[in-house]
């Protein structure tokens, strides 16, 4: 027998249970519960005549239509649903938790799979994980000016022990106008916001969670406002490398690229750069002087970044000074630095 579960079992059932969303494929692009595999009900096409019959004529001949269309293919969902299944047991979700993924579950259940569906489809688990991340209290903001070597730090800070979001590796960029280079296509905002929310429903919210300092929007991906405005009002460490590191880091990660796509870079900051840095820039560029293209870019980061640090309110905000550029070292001070003077604030 199909059984129904809340999002808080369905999402625990789901860390050893595959997941099935079992709406159109066009649906599931845009987004959907992270993981899950897509058996669609109904394609594209077939979705939006299904849902025609049912505006313009009624519910029984759109059921109608649905089954002459399911038919032939209920052979295939079964067979799929078997070389899916782990256990003999499968998850299945369609839009709100209606007709859609029942029928699948119904389908599943006669060839033998024990199956069971999410109460409120897909929808619940939007609603339910924004609902989460509102509620985010802990967080603790790793800042610093362009080249500071945030995000490895970020990453050592988790290999020590905390909690830690990586909101640019979820976006597939770095968040500034060379963000993209090196990086993989960027998903769906739908879809970064439902990775970011799953990946934060894993972790344990009486604890604190470590974030990069971030604008509302990393390339095409726009934190949630929920998590975002939270982030605004959360303390900062705010690493302090002096600006000879932070160039030689730039220059040491961005050397291997193809200096078309720097250039087209350098030109995506144009404007806020001004011209006659914009002309510099490439001048050297072309010369192969990398750590003077650097140079001349922090001028518009380290100024855009400052801003942005200055606007919050001025007891969130913790100088932490660093010798040097060792993310190993560095997180170890910063963890330390949280530990005797912001969580026991």
């Amino acid at each position: 027998m199909v059984q129904k579960l809340n999002i808080s079992d369905f999402l625990e059932l789901s860390k050893s249970i595959p997941v099935v969303d079992v709406r159109s494929p066009r649906e599931f692009e845009t987004g959907h519960f992270p993981g899950a595999v897509n058996i669609p009900l109904f394609d594209n096409e077939e979705r939006a005549l299904v849902g025609t019959v049912y505006k313009q004529i009624s519910r029984n001949t759109a059921v109608l239509k649905g089954l002459e269309i399911v038919g032939p293919k209920m052979k295939p969902f079964a067979e799929k649903a078997q070389e899916l299944a782990i256990n003999n047991q499968l998850l299945v979700y369609c839009w709100r938790g209606g007709m859609r993924s029942a029928s699948m579950a119904w389908l599943f259940e006669m060839v033998g799979i024990k199956t069971y569906t999410l109460s409120g489809g897909y929808k619940s688990f939007r609603r339910y994980g924004k609902s989460k991340l509102s509620g985010a209290q802990k967080i603790i903001i790793l800042g610093g000016l362009t080249g500071s070597g945030k995000t490895e730090t970020l990453h050592k800070i988790r290999e020590k022990g905390e909690q830690v979001i990586d909101l640019e590796k979820l976006a597939n960029h770095k968040g500034s106008a060379f963000g993209a280079l090196g990086q993989e296509k960027q998903p769906s905002n739908e879809q970064f916001e439902n990775n970011l929310i799953y990946q934060y429903l894993q972790l344990d919210a009486s604890r604190p969670i470590w974030l990069e300092d971030e604008s509302h929007s990393i390339g095409t991906n726009w934190i949630p406002g929920e998590l975002f405005d939270i982030m605004r009002q959360a303390p900062v460490l705010k690493m302090e490398i002096a600006k000879s590191i932070r160039i030689k880091r730039l220059v040491a990660e961005y050397a291997g690229f193809d200096p078309a796509f720097l250039e087209e870079c350098i030109l995506k900051i144009g404007k806020r750069l001004g011209g006659q840095h914009v002309k510099q820039a490439l001048e050297r560029l072309k010369s192969g002087h990398l750590d003077d293209v650097a140079d001349i870019t922090l001028t518009y980061y380290d100024k855009s970044y400052s801003f942005g640090v200055d606007s919050r309110e001025k007891n969130t905000v913790f100088p932490v000074a660093l010798e040097q550029d060792d993310p190993g070292k560095n997180a170890e001070t910063l963890i330390e630095f949280a530990k005797t003077t912001i969580l026991h604030r």
